[in-house]
């Protein structure tokens, strides 16, 4: 019989296509299936309830799935430095398995646990999973990593879709060890969070089969239009790893125009994990070093009108409020509300970015930060800073019969679509035609769009950084 292992899931919360649970499984001992409610990961100043009732979930639903196999799921509460090494030490463990992941704060911590197992005559033993192709894998001729989505997805493409591996029929059993309940929501927290999505793997995979069958050959016609369901709803699946981004892609036909569309979504969720992994002071840094002197606006009375969707702006409101009711927003809204703050407002785009971090149930260090950074105009993006969304003209294109905003923004129901998405525009007209009340009933504009994006511009202009 082989040497004892120790898999300690993270963001790979599922037993299909789990490289890292095949590489423990194939230790041929005991498998130690590990769980650790870190302090960080349960009360950080960026974690909110929906990832938290998520997380509950996909715990529960992965021990089920474990002891289906002859396994099951230790779960430990601590600091994972401490934990780690001491179970390994406890069940005399020759490895720990992780799939490997980009964040500073992953990074750091993993190096800590590496080192005291280490020292303990133990080892780390890291593997794909979290991505497509794994960071460091894809680079340009000269051997660096790509700084551009267009030459980046080219070979992405390129180097082909890895098989995914298939979920295993059985697993070593564990030994006899204690640990703590799998936590429900209200145990984390999370007892108040929005009930959907239900997390987990099953979940995850009924999703995608939904996606499949009913949306995702139209996506690349319906994925922009607020008041419909045209996405996949996928993204915190992927986040926690409870689908495997080559799961996905594996289902996806290459002749179909909507599969299509929804592969280069997977293969932007790659690059941003490329980029973070390559330039982890992102993480709180502009990318693009010519505009990290600008000099961005705090906290204010604007910022909170943006959080709490009373900004007289009608799109940008619904969608804000969409995101405090729901834990998620449409990915067209995320575009429009951040290029609204950074750009409207000038406010600096790493509030926005944790604001997105502890309400968004599908909240991803990499594909945030590359989206804020993408709308501050400071990012990767080829396209600079005089990208300036008009958010009336938004919600006019994106939503054109309203659906989106009279469902987020009930005061606005009964306004007249040729008024709803600027009723502040005609506001006489408005108010005789709905009974609306500009002020009282729903607040006017907190800023002159047409106005603020010639500041805008001229700002960027001021402050840009000769390289």
């Amino acid at each position: 019989m082989g040497e004892t292992q120790v898999m300690w899931f993270r963001r790979d919360l599922r037993v299909a296509d789990n490289p890292a649970l095949a590489a423990a499984q194939a230790g041929g001992g005991r498998l130690v299936a590990l769980f650790v409610l870190d302090r960080a990961l349960l009360h950080g100043p960026r974690v909110g309830a929906p990832r938290l009732a998520y997380l509950a979930d996909a715990l529960a639903d992965l021990h089920e799935r474990l002891a289906e196999r002859g396994s099951r799921l230790v779960v430990r509460h601590g600091h994972p430095a401490e934990v780690v090494p001491h179970l390994a030490a406890s069940v005399d463990a020759a490895a720990v398995h992780v799939s490997d992941d980009v964040s500073p704060f992953a990074r750091r911590r993993d190096e800590e646990v590496a080192r005291r197992l280490e020292e303990d005559g133990r080892r780390l033993e890291a593997h794909d999973g979290v991505f497509v192709h794994p960071p460091g894998r894809i680079t340009t001729g000269a051997g660096a990593p790509y700084k551009v989505f267009t030459p980046f997805h080219r070979a992405w493409r390129r180097h082909g879709l890895p098989a995914p591996l298939p979920s295993p029929a059985a697993l070593p059993p564990a030994p006899e060890l204690s640990g703590d309940a799998i936590p429900d929501r209200g145990e984390l927290g999370a007892a108040d969070a929005p009930a959907e999505p239900i997390g987990g793997e099953t979940a995850a995979l009924a999703r995608l089969e939904a996606f499949l069958e009913q949306r995702a050959s139209a996506y690349h016609e319906r994925r922009d239009l607020l008041g419909v369901e045209g996405t996949s709803r996928l993204s915190a699946d992927l986040h926690y790893g409870c689908l495997s981004p080559r799961t996905v892609l594996a289902r996806l036909a290459d002749d179909d125009p909507g599969h299509e569309a929804f592969a280069t979504e997977i293969a932007w969720r790659d690059f941003y994990g490329h980029v973070l992994h390559a330039w982890p002071e992102v993480v709180d840094t502009e990318f693009n070093p010519v505009w990290r002197a600008l000099p961005w606006q705090g906290e204010g009375a604007h910022f909170d009108a943006w959080r709490e969707g009373r900004t007289g702006f009608p799109v940008v409101d619904a969608a804000m409020r969409q995101l405090l009711a729901s834990g998620w927003m449409h990915n067209r809204a995320r575009m429009i509300v951040a290029s609204f703050l950074c750009k409207d407002l000038r406010i600096d785009w790493r509030l926005g970015e944790a604001h997105f971090l502890r309400h968004l149930v599908d909240g991803d260090v990499a594909s945030n930060n590359g989206g804020w950074q993408w709308a501050a105009g400071t990012g990767t993006d080829a396209q600079p800073y005089f990208r300036i969304f008009n958010p009336t003209s938004q919600g006019q294109r994106f939503d054109p019969d309203g659906a989106y905003v009279r469902h987020w923004v009930p005061e606005l129901a009964a306004v007249p679509d040729r008024y709803l998405h600027e009723p502040a525009a005609r506001p006489s007209a408005a108010a005789r035609e709905a009974g609306l009340r500009l002020g009282e009933d729903y607040p006017w504009p907190i800023v002159d769009h047409a106005e603020e994006r010639k500041r805008t511009l001229a700002w960027f202009k001021e402050h840009r950084l000769e390289g």
